[in-house]
């Protein structure tokens, strides 16, 4: 470097927003060195420096370097083949180069070197530290989305799937093996088991990653329109049909449909569909042309099929072409021990969305730990998301969990004499008499009391307004 221009002061140092980040800055000027360095070190990097692109070199073996702010015209080595060096030497460092032409012929041939971003000089040292500025948050999403993927690996679970029961290993192994081949797929499960998650994972894992992935609900989709859908239809085929318009199976061309919850599509269509997978070609609505495909088929269903098959309501043969591969997902009760990992991952995950840490207190975990969890792992997301979107501080108690699931806690609420109640009780009765009760222990302390259930105190005023107004 030859110049830069000093129009500015260098900011006084705020919060460290580098922290722990190493800059390398490599020119043959030190009074450019020093600025560039005061400023760095103003917006919390950790910086070195060196006078020569040999000099650099040796720093890159020993220092952990982050990103270096690299002078196009160094003695002896050119500019570019030291940007060429230093991304071979630290790939993953960001180099920010400074051209002092002034052409972008210089910074285009940097970019396609690897440089993350340049500056031209002269340059003002606000300029820099706003250039710095970038360079950090980048880095910094980068550490952030690394260490994510690494805890997403320790959770032990399969793509997205979380869970390390042995069943679920079970499941993974099947699971890698079917991603390896092009047969059809049919997974069992209860709802909320993750049956459409087990399907993007063969799918994503497989040859055909980067090919279309396509859900298709059967059992929401109008049963006049199935067809439609599925195989698409030409413009006139039907009131409405204003211009033709592909099926799913066309638009998946090369990839995977999964049919969600197939047990539910009419006897004539799964007729129609056998051919399709059969003879590997579809022939949209109206039409006399029929269309080849090349999709791989994935189904799901909750229902017993072998039960469908036996009662008429499922083709025979539809059933065996699907049965290529089968597996089955346990449900969340056959697997408590991933309950806790279950909570942990999606508790994480309202964290971020709220802003807010949110901690679950040890008797909330106790409850959810002894539910049954019909519903399984979708009853569990959506119960912690609603729960989090409710409560407005950073814990969860036992009160704030919706009735169904806080009602299953081992404490039986007393009739105020101290004797258990041995009959099914309301929940809004049950409710009643744990707050009262909670009063009454407390010796009248409302606000104590508000406290130790979880709840706010306009909450429990509102409530013992309502019981007066109910006894008058």
């Amino acid at each position: 470097m030859t110049s830069v221009a000093l129009t500015h002061s260098i900011p006084t140092p705020q919060i460290l927003a580098a922290n722990f980040l190493n800059l390398l800055i490599v020119d043959d000027e030190r009074s450019i060195r020093d600025a560039c360095r005061e400023v760095a070190m103003s917006l919390g990097f950790t910086t070195h420096v060196a006078d020569s692109a040999e000099h650099a070199y040796r720093l890159l073996q020993t220092q952990n370097i982050d990103a270096v702010l690299l002078d196009l015209r160094l003695p002896g080595a050119g500019g570019i083949e030291a940007l060429r060096q230093i991304k071979a030497q630290r790939p993953e460092a960001l180099v920010v180069v400074v051209t002092g032409y002034g052409t972008v012929q210089s910074a285009v041939q940097a970019m396609k070197n690897g440089s993350y971003d340049y500056v031209t000089k002269p340059f003002s040292l606000d300029e820099l530290k706003l250039l710095l500025e970038r360079v950090s948050n980048h880095l910094k999403l980068k550490t952030e989305n690394r260490m994510l993927r690494e805890k997403l690996k320790s959770k032990q679970g399969y793509g997205g799937i979380v869970g390390r029961a042995p069943e679920m290993e079970k499941l993974y192994r099947i699971i890698a093996k079917a991603a390896n081949s092009s047969h059809p797929v049919l997974i069992l499960g209860e709802s909320g088991t993750g049956k459409e998650m087990v399907a993007r994972s063969i799918h994503y894992s497989g040859p055909f990653h980067d090919k279309p992935f396509v859900p298709v609900d059967c059992g929401s989709l109008v049963p006049t329109l199935i067809e439609s859908e599925l195989f698409g239809y030409v413009k006139g085929a039907f009131t409405g049909a204003n211009q033709s318009k592909d099926g799913l199976l066309a638009i998946a061309e090369g990839g995977t449909v999964f049919l969600d919850e197939v047990g539910e599509l009419p006897i004539d269509l799964q007729a129609k569909l056998l051919r399709a997978i059969q003879e590997k070609e579809i022939r949209p609505v109206g039409s006399t042309r029929r269309i080849p495909i090349n999709v791989r088929i994935l189904a799901a269903t909750n229902r017993i099929l072998e039960q469908a098959v036996m009662e008429g309501a499922f083709r025979r043969d539809l059933y065996f072409r699907l049965n290529v591969l089968s597996l089955r997902i346990p449900p969340l009760r056959e697997r408590r021990e991933d309950i806790s990992l279950l909570l942990a991952h999606f508790m994480e995950r309202c964290t971020r969305a709220s802003g807010q840490e949110k901690i679950l207190t040890d008797e909330a975990i106790k409850v959810m730990l002894a539910y049954d969890w019909p519903g399984n792992v979708r009853e569990l997301e959506n119960c912690l998301e609603r729960t989090c979107a409710f409560t407005s501080g950073p814990l969860i108690h036992v009160a704030d969990l919706p009735p169904a699931i806080a009602g299953t806690q081992a404490i039986v609420p007393t009739n105020g004499n101290g004797h258990g109640l041995n009959k099914i009780v309301p929940m809004a009765e049950l409710e009643k008499l744990t707050i009262l009760n909670a009063i009454a222990e407390l010796h009248g302390d409302k606000l104590q009391a508000a406290r130790l259930l979880g709840i706010g105190k306009t909450t429990l005023y509102r409530k013992l307004k309502d019981y007066a107004a109910a006894q008058s």
